[in-house]
């Protein structure tokens, strides 16, 4: 009997773990990698929070609620910043069925993304997904136009060198500098710079059998 409360615990640990795993669908990037892997000088940032479209954040982001979260958060924001109702987590996912234990288990596909924030707005909202780099370049161009709101589907791993899946908004982009300004909606990395090359190779990358992308709400 005692060993079968011992294992039944051990596979309850398991499980749990197991769980959480599947849950946050990331591994932890460690502060140094974050502050290494981007830009974050302060003239540059502040240049970008005065971006067209960025500015509509107001320099403010509303955090992922848990790991799992990234693509409810990032539609929440965007939404705020079009001047739309839905602006939590919890108001976006009202009535999509998805995330409904409190965790969006592995995270919500880019697909199942653009199908929440369907369900709560009138704009149009489009997947872009197998973009070539010029492709790409032509959407960050776009990207500080203030009728258009971008948010990327990306790899942690091509930026950071560890790390799962990930959807934050696009707050605009320095031309000159051919950098793009990543609203990230986990507290612990915060909004960032990159070089467009850099992020366009953690784009292009499998999610499952389908590339990453843009979802684009306009």
């Amino acid at each position: 009997m005692k060993r079968l409360l011992i294992f039944g615990a051990l596979l309850c640990a398991a499980l749990v773990a197991g769980t959480v795993f599947l849950v946050t669908g990331q591994t932890a990037v460690s502060p140094a990698a974050i502050e290494t892997s981007v830009i974050r000088t302060p003239v540059l940032i502040d240049r970008a929070w005065r971006l067209p479209a960025a500015a509509t954040y107001q320099s403010r982001i509303s955090w992922q609620s848990n790991g799992s979260r990234c693509g409810p958060a990032s539609l929440a924001n965007a939404f705020r910043s079009l001047g739309e109702e839905e602006t939590t987590e919890a108001a976006v996912l009202d009535g999509t069925h998805k995330c409904w234990t409190g965790y969006c288990i592995m995270g919500l596909t880019l697909d199942e993304l653009a199908e929440v924030g369907r369900q709560h707005t009138g704009r149009k909202v489009s997947v872009l997904r197998d973009l070539t780099p010029d492709e790409f370049r032509q959407h960050m161009m776009h990207a500080n136009d203030t009728n258009r709101r971008y948010i990327v589907n990306f790899t942690r791993e091509k930026v950071f060198g560890d790390g799962a899946g990930h959807h934050s908004p696009i707050g605009g982009y320095l031309e000159a500098e051919d950098m793009v300004f990543v609203l990230d909606v986990n507290e612990n990395f915060r909004p960032w710079l990159i070089e467009r090359e850099r992020l366009f190779s953690a784009v292009d990358t499998f999610d499952g059998d389908r590339k990453r992308g843009l979802l684009l709400i306009e």
